[in-house]
């Protein structure tokens, strides 16, 4: 079985909907919605990921920031 992305024009969703209802062999049909993310929110994940990469012992591990926050 395959499966294939597609993009349409806002405008014509109820059209391309019908038309795939119309179909008698595809099997199933869900809506899945993207969000643009912006250059500078993925630049800054970047830049993260670079300073943890040049000094992991300077952050937590998830379990001792969980302890942590038991003891706050």
């Amino acid at each position: 079985m395959k499966q294939f992305t597609i993009t349409i024009p806002d405008q014509e969703e109820n059209s391309f909907v019908e038309l795939m209802k119309s179909v008698p062999y595809i099997t199933q049909m869900e809506e899945t919605t993207f969000f643009d993310i912006p250059e500078e929110q993925k630049q800054l994940v970047r830049d993260r990921i670079e300073t943890y990469k040049n000094s992991p012992e300077s952050y937590l591990s998830l379990e001792d920031l969980a302890d942590k926050l038991r003891l706050e």
